[in-house]
């Protein structure tokens, strides 16, 4: 069987929302507002919430804060990853990763394409781990962060979905 195995503890996770952007304060910022709405609804705590300039520099700077930060489980950015020149989240992101999650962009576009077709191979989603933290970089606008979210992520930081999830590997990221 796989899916949410009702009979089996919730375990909330601490999540850190990055939104990538150059025009984006948190009064116009929709597509953080959905996530945080969507983080907290499925029972899980949002530990923060920031926005920062599409720039190498300060998007690498708060992801290295908060994978240093105990109380961050998981890190999920939205915006940045498209092909523009200012589009630079997976440049700044991905040399912090220790390991690549490959599978997350190959579903996350799966994912995509029944919601914007063909429109997916303009997105460069992905994610990988830090010091023991789940990193996911979705592109920015609102169906996307809806997609990644309600159709991938949930599931994977929901602790009874089977047959595994991300949640019961949480305790054993940082052997050796």
């Amino acid at each position: 069987m796989h899916g949410i195995n009702d009979s089996l503890e919730f375990i909330p996770v601490r999540i850190a929302v990055l939104i990538v952007s150059d025009t984006r304060t948190i009064e116009t910022d929709t597509s953080g507002a959905v996530l945080v709405k969507r983080i907290e609804a499925a029972g899980h705590t949002v530990a923060v919430r920031r926005i920062v300039r599409d720039d190498v520099g300060a998007i690498r700077d708060a992801v290295t804060e908060w994978i240093a930060d105990p109380q961050v489980d998981v890190i999920i950015s939205s915006g940045g990853t498209g092909l523009t020149g200012r589009d630079v989240t997976p440049e700044a992101v991905t040399p912090l990763f220790e390991k690549t999650i490959d599978g997350f962009s190959v579903i996350f576009h799966q994912v995509s394409f029944q919601s914007v077709g063909l429109s997916t191979l303009q997105s460069r989603a992905v994610a990988g781990l830090a010091n023991g933290t789940f990193i996911f970089c979705l592109p920015g606008s609102n169906g996307a962060v809806k997609d990644g979210w309600d159709k991938v992520i949930s599931y994977q930081l929901d602790s009874r979905h089977k047959p595994c999830n991300l949640v019961e590997l949480m305790p054993r990221l940082q052997e050796s």
